[in-house]
């Protein structure tokens, strides 16, 4: 027997219908618009809607970094935290990355190509393209200023002096273009070549970038996109050194030899025309660990080298020696602290000015050295005692030294009172 159907509600019953009428009227709305002709037309192909996509910058190589030792949970592997065994990894975990740090900033005594420690930009060839074999440099010569440019008479030599005064930064690249080093730079100088205007830094992680001054910005085309990434300056970064390379020189005697001196306790001979690095210098104990902050070749003789370390110490090393032998290395204790720099004479290479974190720039005198063991030094001829730590020591065009300190205290120990009549 069929269930009776239930009554429906008043409410029940106008909601129906005006979803009735709703639907009723919804329907003349479509047949009006379809007599009218304003129907909606299909949805168009997606091939006749497909817009050039801008191009697109090839991908950067990332460089695969060395994989270190991670921290992992103790307590996904349920060590407890106050167990032996947790504290046993605890110690291990810290013992290897202690290690790999260690192993990270190991110097290495082989001698390298420049492609073996290439990190960014061109290396082998390109390098030495770079270069010409120039005659060596004249430091310490003076030029012009001002006053020569009033009173030069030559018409030709007046305009390139003024032309030479009125240099500006480089109007190629933005400055925040030219990252010559990944890290922190350390030394900065140029090469002594007129060919080229290039520029060497040093980092704190060991690297040495090479820029190209006289490079021109690549032209970009109207019809290039927009979005496509402008070529920067081309700069060659190599990493001949473990740590920190504090200072470097070109030589007086050939001008593609470059010697850097470096935290890793080392000094590295940079052939820029045969593209190699070799060490010239380390400790005999390869565990030793002795910083440098300076490096110098004297004018007068190749083979000799001198620096200065960290620990106060400045050295004297004949690279003709083996440099696993001592015969050709003599080291003084010339400072109970740091030795920020050092500079040879540019005349008279047997006087060294020393610069010190014990507040001092002293003049020594090569030639005499006297004493023995630890109390076995070279002459002082002259100190200036300043008011705060001398960083840098060098010699002006007079002859004189002059220091630079910490904060930007006057350090001229050029004076006569200072240098115990002058140190010609």
């Amino acid at each position: 027997m069929a269930k009776p159907k239930a009554a429906i509600s008043e409410y029940e019953r106008k909601r129906q219908e005006n979803i009735a009428k709703t639907q009723a009227l919804l329907r003349n709305l479509e047949m009006e618009a379809a007599q009218a002709g304003l129907a909606p037309t299909a949805a168009k192909t997606a091939s006749s809607t497909t817009r050039s996509k801008p191009k697109k910058a090839a991908p950067k190589k990332i460089k695969q970094e060395e994989v270190v030792p991670r921290r992992t949970s103790s307590r996904l592997k349920g060590i407890e935290a106050d167990s032996e065994t947790a504290k046993r990894k605890a110690e291990e975990e810290f013992e290897a990355r202690k290690e790999a740090d260690r192993a990270k900033r190991q110097r290495i005594g082989d001698a390298f190509n420049f492609g073996d420690i290439l990190v960014a930009g061109k290396g082998g060839d390109a390098i030495t393209n770079l270069l010409s074999v120039v005659g060596p440099a004249n430091p310490y010569e003076r030029t012009f200023d001002e006053d020569d440019v009033k009173e030069t008479t030559d018409k030709e030599l007046k305009a390139l002096r003024e032309k030479m005064s009125g240099l500006e930064l480089w109007p190629e690249f933005e400055p925040n273009e030219l990252k010559i080093t990944p890290e922190r730079i350390y030394a900065l100088g140029m090469h002594p070549t007129a060919e080229k205007p290039l520029v060497f830094a040093g980092d704190k992680l060991g690297n040495l970038g090479i820029c190209d001054g006289s490079q021109k910005a690549s032209e970009i085309k109207v019809e290039d996109d927009e979005d496509a990434d402008v070529e920067g300056p081309s700069i060659t970064t190599l990493k001949p050194h473990t740590r920190t390379i504090h200072t470097f020189q070109f030589s007086p005697h050939d001008a593609n030899a470059l010697y850097s001196a470096s935290y890793d306790s080392t000094v590295r001979k940079l052939d820029l025309a045969k593209g190699v690095a070799i060490e010239i210098y380390a400790p005999s104990d390869a565990s030793e660990d002795a910083p440098l902050s300076g490096v110098e070749i004297s004018k007068d003789d190749p083979n000799m080298l001198y620096f200065s370390t960290l620990d106060g110490r400045f050295g004297i090393y004949d690279m003709r020696t083996p440099s696993e032998k001592a015969a050709g290395l003599e080291i003084f204790q010339l400072s109970e602290k740091k030795i920020g720099g050092f500079s040879l004479h540019p005349l008279h290479p047997h006087l060294v000015a020393t610069a010190s974190l014990d507040r001092t720039l002293k003049i020594w005198d090569l030639r005499k050295i006297n004493g023995k063991g630890e109390w076995r030094l070279p002459a002082l001829v002259g100190e200036h005692e300043s008011r705060l730590s001398v960083s840098h020591a060098a010699w002006n065009a007079a002859g004189q030294p002059v220091g630079e300190c910490e904060g930007g205290d006057d350090a001229d120990g050029g004076r006569d009172d200072a240098v115990g009549g002058g140190a010609a």
